[in-house]
């Protein structure tokens, strides 16, 4: 396997990443923090969970943004369509059926409100589209498209009170930014990768094998899915149809779920092949990268780091295709690098079993163990993802972990950023900035937690989810991943303001 100073020492000499210090020198003061945490939960829009945050750019100030949505020609909608097959899983009590969705004024609505839904934020909802066409079908023309081009009808423009969480609370203790937006469009697995390298995976000559069926039909515009010829013209009548929805884009990028090529991945090994890998004839399983990422650069100049993964091991000691907690495989982005696969001293080191209910994690907070460079996936029951999780929970273990932050021998030179890796389908009416063809996408939720925070504030600095490997780069002195640079350039050429690296959530100065 390619080691990580290798690879790296290969990428730099090919100008594929942009030498330490091209990112700027680290602030002032920056030398105090020596452990960066990232808590990434799921599939949360800003509004969904903070629309209502005091001073926070949300849905209080009408003035601001109009939600009304627009049907799949282009007229306003005289109410939001139905929610197509009901609002609850089955078996999740209370049951709200599609009738009682029927008729919801075209406007955004609160899900846990009696004069809305009536469902409390322990409760359990179906899930919603988040892929990465619909995701920019849905954002054109000022976010009006969410209820059209969703599989989910209204639920899209679904909100809660969350003051009643506890999470809440640490928002107005420490830094809420108010404009952080997811950093591809879509869903899950395409932003766990752009968490970690500010890239988009490839399958190469994807025509000529086993996942060609996954190539989608893209109209001419490249950002449209090719609507199928019996999709229902209005989205009054039923959810979108299209000739392919796949996931792969026309050119190989894979954009929508794909699974690891290594264990624990939900496609089984290959009958009579190596247990610990995925079997590569099957269509879903993604050839290995072998983009840089943020841990091979951690790695090549020394610094620590750790992936860990909630319900890891115990999802590794049982039948690969069964799940523990509602494991997610695709929440797994270094499981999918080439310079940890099964095998190297790098998953070794590097890939930790974050333990059933984050058990391990919190030991290693408790102990004062984190590496300088830490990532923390909570298991699918604690992640708030609709659908296989309801968001009390997860909020309850976001805040667990912080306050266990808060207490640890490393808290004094610690910087902590809690976020959500994308929307999940859900309606945010903040525009997202226009920059390259994978992203922003929707605004999600962010805040930064740390003794140096400055504290009790609300940061309206334009970040996304890149601007979390921006911190991380700036502060160890690292290589530009070419993703960020190309980022940076599309930003400027569309007239955009440049994306924050969390520098201004920070005051170093005591």
């Amino acid at each position: 396997m390619v080691s990580s100073r290798v690879l790296l020492a290969s990428a730099l000499a090919g100008g594929a990443l942009v030498a330490p210090g091209a990112a700027g020198a680290a602030p002032a003061g920056w030398e105090k923090i020596s452990t960066v945490v990232v808590l990434f939960a799921e599939n949360r829009s800003f509004d969904n969970l903070y629309g209502r945050f005091p001073g926070a750019d949300g849905v209080l100030d009408r003035s601001k943004f109009v939600a009304r949505q627009v049907d799949r020609d282009g007229s306003v909608l005289p109410r939001l369509p139905a929610t197509w097959g009901g609002v609850t899983p089955k078996g999740v009590e209370p049951p709200v059926g599609e009738a009682a969705t029927a008729g919801l004024v075209n406007d955004v609505f609160a899900i846990d409100d009696p004069a809305g839904l009536a469902l409390p934020l322990d409760v359990r909802t179906r899930d919603l589209v988040h892929r990465f066409y619909q995701n920019q079908m849905q954002i054109r023309g000022g976010n009006a498209g969410f209820a059209a081009w969703s599989d989910a009808g209204g639920l899209v423009m679904g909100t809660y009170d969350g003051s009643k969480l506890p999470m809440w609370a640490v928002a107005k203790k420490y830094v809420f930014a108010d404009r952080f937006f997811q950093g591809a469009f879509g869903g899950s697995f395409l932003n766990h990768f752009w968490l970690v390298c500010a890239c988009t995976p490839v399958y190469p000559d994807a025509d000529k094998g086993p996942a060609k069926e996954l190539i989608s039909a893209v109209d001419a515009d490249g950002v449209s899915l090719t609507v199928a010829a019996d999709s229902p013209a209005s989205a009054l009548a039923g959810p979108p149809k299209f000739v392919n929805d796949g996931g792969l884009t026309p050119d190989f990028f894979a954009v929508n779920t794909m699974q690891p090529p290594y264990q624990p991945s939900n496609v089984a090994p290959a009958e009579g092949g190596d247990p610990a890998f995925a079997d590569p004839r099957h269509k879903a399983t993604l050839p290995p990268q072998t983009q840089a990422n943020i841990g091979d650069l951690l790695s090549a100049e020394g610094v620590d780091w750790a992936w860990y993964g909630g319900a890891w091991a115990a999802t590794l000691a049982r039948d690969k295709v069964e799940p523990a907690p509602h494991f997610q495989y695709h929440h797994q982005p270094f499981n999918y690098f080439a310079t940890t696969a099964p095998g190297t001293e790098a998953r070794a080191k590097h890939l930790r079993d974050g333990g059933l209910a984050g058990v391990a994690f919190l030991a290693d907070i408790d102990a004062g163990k984190l590496p300088a460079v830490t990532f923390y996936k909570p298991q699918g029951s604690l992640n708030e993802h609709a659908g296989y999780a309801e968001v009390a929970s997860g909020d309850a273990h976001l805040a667990e972990i912080v306050a266990h932050l808060e207490k640890s021998p490393q808290w004094g030179n610690m910087v902590v950023i809690v976020t959500y890796d994308e929307n999940g389908g859900f309606w945010d009416h903040a525009v997202p900035p226009k920059a390259d063809r994978w992203g922003p996408g929707s605004r999600i939720p962010a805040i930064v937690v740390s003794p140096f925070a400055r504290m009790g504030t609300i940061d309206h600095t334009l970040y996304d989810t890149t601007s979390i490997l921006r911190f991380v780069t700036r502060r160890f002195d690292l290589p530009m991943l070419p993703g960020l640079v190309a980022r940076d350039a599309a930003l400027a050429a569309a007239g955009e303001p440049p994306l924050g690296d969390l520098s201004a959530a920070l005051d170093l100065g005591h």
